[in-house]
């Protein structure tokens, strides 16, 4: 089956979404009222950006080709 491909700043969010997960569902957590509003602003981010319509709809499919595309291409290094 060939697999979604989503614009950058998706599967970026995508990326930023994971790591304050983790960094929310570690021991003892440091800032957590910023890092669950960070997590519900990126959560929109995600689900209402406009390249859901036109790569399949929120399928489950489809958010399991983004999780895998932002875990398995080369991670951005800051400018």
């Amino acid at each position: 089956m060939a697999r979604t491909t989503f614009p950058n700043d998706l599967v970026q969010a995508q990326r930023d979404w994971d790591r304050t997960y983790r960094a929310l569902a570690a021991p003892h957590p440091h800032r957590i009222t910023p890092l669950r509003r960070r997590l519900l602003e990126l959560s929109g981010r995600i689900f209402w950006h406009s390249s859901w319509p036109s790569s399949g709809g929120h399928a489950p499919a489809g958010w399991s080709d983004l999780r895998a595309q932002a875990r398995d291409e080369p991670k951005e290094r800051p400018a």
